[in-house]
This record gives C-alpha cells, structure tokens and sequence, in this order.
C-alpha cells in the first residue's frame, strides 16, 4: 500500500465526520500505519452524530471506507 492511499483513506473519513459534526474543526483524524488503524476523534458533543442510533452511522462510514479503493484495508477507530 502506498502513502498516497493511507492519506487518501484519512481524508475519506475526515471528510465523512466533518459532513456530519456541528463543529468540524474539532475533527481529528490519526493514521496507526503499524496496524492499519484510523482513528477519529471529536468535539464531545459530536460524538453521538458520527456514532448514530445503535451505531448505524458508524457502521456506515465502515462499510465507506471498506469499499473504498484506499481504505479497503484499513479499520476505523471513534475515540471516546
């Protein structure tokens, strides 16, 4: 996998949190590269948009990025 396709993945789902979030400048993306892992972190209170009802947006994202081209690879993370 090139470094091109990590970032790209990272800005899928920074993309996708910031869409959904009241305050997109609290969105935090972090690439684990040893373990394939992204993680997102946000505002508090934003916390319950990206996750969803019973995780449903979440589990959206997930399968986003699973059926992307540069994120096929990668797991996502919401930081509490």
């Amino acid at each position: 996998m090139s470094v091109a396709e990590r970032g790209a993945a990272a800005e899928l789902v920074e993309f996708m949190a910031k869409a959904l979030v009241s305050d997109p400048s609290a969105v935090t993306v972090r690439e684990l590269a040893g373990e394939s892992v992204i993680e997102l972190e946000t505002a508090e209170g934003d916390r319950g948009r990206v996750i969803g009802r019973q995780g449903r947006v979440a589990k959206a994202m997930r399968a986003v990025l699973a059926a992307s081209r540069s994120g096929a690879s990668w797991r996502l993370e919401i930081i509490d």
